[in-house]
């Protein structure tokens, strides 16, 4: 953002797309402060499409995903992504992939979001996606392996999904009484998922 402010740069031929790559300073008394970061950048839109281009150029450049950690909690919704073959390669495929280049690259801790109930038995193609995920994850050997299965996330969305917002208010109206084995299907706030990692 900085690059655009002082190259005063035209804002008419959007999007823009950068990359860079270089060294941080990142305070760590156990290890090195100085850590590589590489990233793209596409400004200008912000639809499922972009998305997707940012994530393949990154795959394109596979190499250069290094480093010791890597989170990844990424996914779609079916409204936005209609073709099952189309919503498969988004929510299964590309996890596997990255995993796959991160492994490659001798990353050793690797985090995924995937989601309560996940399982290569669900009949939900949502849940059976996270679960064939978990599986292949759990076959790459990493030096630790964290798989988070919130359930419902709280938070404002981009996209409306009216299952989900049903889903939500009846789910915030039991939570009281979820205790014991039920107890992990209550709601959570994405924020609060995203600060336990």
């Amino acid at each position: 953002m900085r690059m655009i402010l002082e190259k005063e740069l035209d804002y008419s031929d959007i999007p823009l797309r950068f990359s860079y790559t270089g060294e941080i300073f990142r305070y760590n008394s156990e290890a090195d402060n100085f850590i590589s970061q590489n990233g793209i950048e596409l400004i200008g839109n912000s639809n499922l499409v972009s998305d997707i281009e940012v994530l393949s150029m990154s795959i394109n450049f596979s190499k250069k995903i290094v480093g010791d950690d890597c989170f990844l909690c990424i996914g779609t919704i079916r409204s936005s992504t209609p073709n099952e073959e189309e919503y498969t390669r988004i929510e299964k495929d590309i996890p596997v992939t990255i995993a796959k280049i991160e492994k490659s690259n001798s990353v050793n801790n690797f985090t995924y979001v995937s989601s309560i109930g996940a399982s290569i038995k669900a009949s939900s193609l949502y849940l059976k996606n996270k679960g064939l995920v978990e599986q292949e994850l759990n076959e790459m050997n990493f030096t630790k392996l964290s798989i988070i299965r919130p359930s419902i996330l709280l938070g404002k969305r981009k996209y409306f999904r009216l299952g989900e917002t049903i889903g939500q208010y009846g789910m915030l109206i039991f939570s009281p009484l979820m205790h014991g084995r039920i107890k992990k299907y209550r709601p959570i706030k994405a924020v609060d998922v995203a600060q336990s990692i």
